[in-house]
């Protein structure tokens, strides 16, 4: 399934970097820590970052109830959001050719406010979408909480990827200077878990659960 390139997602300059296939959106959307959403205030172009989750087309994600870009959001039944991911260093020969290795998307679509049981739910799926598995560990989300929650769902109707990856493009008559060329890859990593120091954590028995046993042997 292709979700563009539709008038706001086309990519014009270096489109042959571009991808609109579900697939690849997708993939980009869920390995992003958070994103970017988007909207209109007082005709102004306004944004805020938050984390997200994705079932399907669709993206959720959360705030204040009072938080403006999300109202604005959910007052115009449209928004838009964006990602990216940084990969490294694309260094080349040149300072015009270098630029860095990511993979981005920016999507649009229509947007609603789910209501109380719909954002409970919600709210349970994204504890294990930031962290697998947490969501077992964790006390249930309590009604007060919900209330004091908006959650917002996007569904996609147009996007598009953008991936810069490989070698640099240096001019040929760049390729012969004694210049250093290549990529420096880049990644987020976990270090050694910090415990907390209140409460029943206080004892020094509390260990640590599997939810994050298993992110860091991931890093291993």
């Amino acid at each position: 399934m292709d979700l563009g390139p539709g008038p706001r997602t086309r990519l014009r300059r270096l489109p042959e970097k571009a991808a609109y296939d579900a697939e690849t959106v997708f993939a980009i959307l869920d390995e992003a820590r958070y994103c970017y959403v988007a909207s209109v205030i007082d005709d102004e172009a306004a944004l805020t970052p938050t984390l997200h989750w994705r079932d399907g087309s669709r993206v959720f994600f959360h705030g204040s109830p009072g938080n403006a870009v999300l109202r604005a959001m959910v007052a115009r039944g449209r928004g838009a959001l964006s990602v990216t991911l940084y990969d490294g260093l694309r260094l080349a020969r040149s300072g015009f050719e270098s630029s860095i290795a990511f993979r981005s998307v920016v999507a649009y679509g229509t947007v609603r406010e789910l209501d109380h049981d719909e954002a409970k739910g919600a709210l349970d799926r994204l504890v294990d979408a930031i962290l697998p598995g947490r969501g077992e560990e964790v006390r249930a989300t309590s009604e007060r909480e919900v209330r004091l929650t908006s959650v917002v769902a996007l569904d996609i109707t147009e996007a598009s990827a953008k991936v810069s990856a490989g070698p640099t493009s240096d001019e040929p008559e760049d390729a012969a200077l004694n210049i250093w060329s290549g990529v420096v890859p880049a990644r987020i990593t976990f270090a050694d878990p910090v415990p907390a120091r209140d409460g029943a954590m206080a004892r020094g028995d509390v260990v640590v659960p599997p939810s994050v046993l298993r992110l860091l042997a991931r890093e291993q």
